[in-house]
């Protein structure tokens, strides 16, 4: 065959592939469901873990509220988180459920339930601290928050 045919075969093939159907994209797989913080309070907690559960107020839609079991110092600086949950507000009460195993936990530890609540980046609104004993499970009920300074 010469050099001739081959260049103009290849230019053929070329332009077939090109002229075809393009081929159907799979669609991109379903992001993993995160399970609603009712599921969390609903589901039976195994017998060595504890729950911290209740519900944050106030909480705008759209804004994006964190809750945490947090460690801390005399002067009450945190030291260690030992449980979080992020949450996105629905612009009604946030339902909330920390499971943690208490046998991970310092003994001669202050631990402290702590929740903030930021929007387009700004934190807007936070929770006093609520004062815990991590060896029993613990619902607070309705929970108020406050606006940041």
């Amino acid at each position: 065959m010469s050099p001739h045919r081959l260049v103009l075969l290849s230019l053929a093939l070329l332009l077939a592939a090109c002229s075809s159907q393009p081929e159907k994209a799979s669609p991109a797989p379903a992001k993993p469901k995160r399970p609603s913080a009712e599921q969390a309070i609903a589901a039976p907690l195994p017998g060595h873990l504890r729950q911290l559960s209740g519900s944050l107020l106030g909480i705008p839609a759209d804004a994006e509220a964190e809750i945490a079991l947090l460690q801390v110092d005399s002067k009450g600086r945190p030291l260690k988180s030992y449980a979080s949950q992020r949450l996105l507000g629905q612009g009604g009460a946030l339902p909330f459920a920390l499971s943690f195993d208490p046998q991970s936990l310092p003994g001669d530890g202050r631990f402290e339930l702590r929740a903030r609540v930021s929007q387009s980046g700004r934190l807007i609104l936070r929770l006093p601290p609520q004062a815990l004993n991590p060896t029993q499970s613990r619902d607070f009920g309705p929970l108020q928050l406050v606006r940041a300074p």
